[in-house]
């Protein structure tokens, strides 16, 4: 079974029309994952949903637990993965309430974030210039501009660690580095999928200016929520259409087998545990 998977972040904790749906506890060698798991059919496809923050949201940006998430969905049989998250913008042209499916991401978390499943007893460099999938990018866009909703399809992602915002002195610095959005959880999800050799996609939905903009000081708590929620229901509407547009059965050579030639480890040094605890994820590749 080759089901999708569905990241939620902030304001996006549940799909309406998932239908047949069932949560699920999944344990991990790396612990639980951020909730259970919610699984259903939307659009006639196999999903499977995971709120990043908990259902309730009590998990900051520090503290998710990537890889339990990310290994959580492999576990699960998913295949691809659109992940769904708020954030600011970083340029005049980028709007609140506009999308942004970026193409690159830049690291500026500060604290031990675990960003890879291959950091004890087996070693792995991944290549990762081109950090997302554009098949699945591309079918992104493709939806949010079949819905005429305003979609800018590619920019820089800048991760900072959170869970408080930007200094004014750091998004003038963003800034003047050409990075276009900024939020706070994306990157690790990127570079943990693409260990599992799972596709993976970020559609960012703008909520407002980071600090930088002249009227920046105007903008209220209740404006921001009221664009998170506006951003939740459209992004809901893109996640329809482009789930129905996906190919479960297609191969991607550019996200599939990113473990092919990665793994430096000889293979007579890999544990026995570390086989069986990894095995979804490198056991095809150190037999």
């Amino acid at each position: 079974m080759s089901r999708i998977g569905i990241i939620g972040g902030s304001g996006l904790y549940k799909i309406e029309g998932i239908g047949k749906v069932k949560r699920v506890s999944v344990n991990t060698p790396f612990g639980r994952p951020s909730d259970k798991v919610i699984l259903g059919k939307l659009e006639d496809k196999e999903v499977a949903f995971l709120p990043r923050h908990g259902l309730h949201h009590a998990i900051c940006p520090s503290k998710i637990n990537y890889r339990a998430n990310i290994f959580a969905l492999k576990k699960l049989g998913v295949s691809r993965i659109i992940s769904v998250s708020a954030c600011g913008s970083l340029k005049e042209q980028l709007k609140p309430l506009d999308f942004v499916v970026p193409d690159q991401f830049v690291d500026r978390t500060n604290y031990a974030r675990e960003m890879s499943f291959l950091t004890d007893g087996i070693v792995a460099h991944i290549e990762f210039s081109k950090p997302v999938c554009p098949s699945l990018s591309s079918k992104i866009c493709n939806a949010a501009d079949s819905l005429k909703l305003t979609v800018h399809n590619k920019g820089t992602y800048l991760n900072m660690e959170g869970p408080a915002f930007s200094t004014l002195a750091e998004s003038n610095l963003y800034r003047s580095w050409s990075m276009d959005i900024i939020g706070m959880t994306n990157l690790a999800e990127a570079r943990l999928a693409r260990e599992a050799g799972i596709c993976y996609a970020t559609l960012a939905a703008i909520t407002d200016y980071d600090c930088w903009h002249p009227e920046h000081d105007s903008v209220t708590l209740d404006m921001i929520i009221s664009n998170l929620n506006r951003n939740s229901e459209n992004a809901k509407r893109i996640l329809c259409k482009a789930i129905s547009s996906i190919n479960c059965n297609e191969e991607c050579p550019h996200c599939f087998s990113a473990l092919r030639y990665a793994i430096v480890t000889d293979k007579k040094a890999i544990s026995r545990k570390i086989r069986k605890n990894l095995d979804i994820i490198i056991g095809k590749y150190v037999q």
